[in-house]
């Protein structure tokens, strides 16, 4: 199942402008509880960037999955070693502890089920399945557990 899946899921021109918008009013502060603008420092350019995403959080832990792959905001992520959630005024600068392949099934399951409806375009499985059919993806969905910094 990997091996056809690509590395990178890139979004429509339809979607980067919804991101843009959706961004910007999660940016205000609006949105859903587990809306946030992530923020990260380029890892060339030195510039912060910003996208939106659904943060999960399972067990008292908060987790941050990328739906289409190894994105850029996921190899800024991981050259700065942090990451800033915003919503609003709130700032929150968190670390960022990649997750293991063995750790990945429970937090993609968890993920795909509770934001079904944004993200089950970007997963060959559908939402509610058994969490040993995770095991088949774990390399096309890179997640970190956030801390506090």
């Amino acid at each position: 199942m990997n091996s056809s899946m690509p590395s990178f899921r890139a979004p429509s021109a339809g979607e980067r402008v919804f991101n843009r918008i959706f961004g910007f009013v999660v940016g205000l502060g609006l949105g859903f509880s587990h809306n946030y603008l992530l923020q990260v420092r380029g890892r060339k350019s030195g510039k912060i960037y910003s996208t939106p995403i659904d943060l999960l959080e399972l067990g008292g832990k908060r987790f941050l999955v990328a739906p289409r792959g190894r994105t850029q905001w996921v190899r800024n992520a991981e050259a700065a070693g942090e990451v800033t959630l915003k919503k609003g005024s709130k700032r929150q600068q968190l670390r960022l502890r990649a997750l293991s392949d063995q750790e990945k099934p429970e937090i993609l399951k968890a993920y795909l089920d509770q934001f079904k409806r944004e993200v089950q375009r970007y997963f060959p499985v559908p939402a509610e399945s058994p969490v040993e059919t995770f095991r088949e993806l774990v390399q096309s969905y890179p997640a970190f557990e956030l801390t506090p910094t």
